[in-house]
């Protein structure tokens, strides 16, 4: 009797077994995990900027950063992910100038001085073109002899006088820029 209750007792599983499979459950896709990335990590002159003193300086948040490199010049255009515009460009050239050469040869015309940047620092800004608001530009004659440039484009239909009050800030944020890191 033993015998049969456990043949039949396996019977059962074997035929259980052999039952359809039950249908398998939809699992929803995991969210996706947003990462900031730190502008240094496109390499460039976006080795110099970082987005949070960016933002605390400028108080405008940027979170995308390109870089590029040609013969002495490095560059970096950080801009927000959902628009072109407004853009921060920082500019060095890896050249040895002296700061007569930078004034005669650099210094835009109807620029103003700029002091406590650099070996000899300007200021100015530029009227809206086509495709874009006005630009705020600060240029100088970094302290081991380097060329650099840090300007704004603002969106279009900004009015000048706000690129004008941006100044002070981007003279701050050049503050920080050490160009040496290069």
């Amino acid at each position: 009797m033993r015998g049969r209750i456990v043949v039949a007792g396996l019977a059962g599983l074997l035929v259980s077994g052999c039952a359809a499979e039950a249908e398998p459950v939809a699992v929803p896709p995991p969210a996706p995990i947003a990462v900031d990335v730190a502008a240094s990590s496109s390499g460039g002159a976006c080795r110099l900027l970082d987005f949070t003193v960016i933002e605390q300086l400028v108080k405008v948040r940027f979170d995308v950063a390109a870089a590029s490199e040609r013969v002495d010049t490095y560059t970096c255009v950080v801009r927000a992910e959902s628009a072109s515009l407004p853009e921060l460009t920082l500019s060095v050239t890896d050249i040895k100038i002296d700061k007569a050469t930078f004034a005669a040869d650099v210094v835009p015309d109807k620029a103003a001085k700029v002091t406590g940047l650099g070996q000899q620092a300007y200021r100015r800004t530029v009227a809206a073109a086509s495709g874009h608001g006005p630009v705020a530009e600060v240029g100088w004659l970094a302290t081991e002899g380097r060329l650099a440039t840090l300007s704004w484009t603002a969106a279009r239909g900004v009015e000048r006088s706000a690129a004008e009050k941006l100044i002070g800030d981007l003279i701050a944020l050049a503050k920080k820029v050490d160009t040496r890191a290069l």
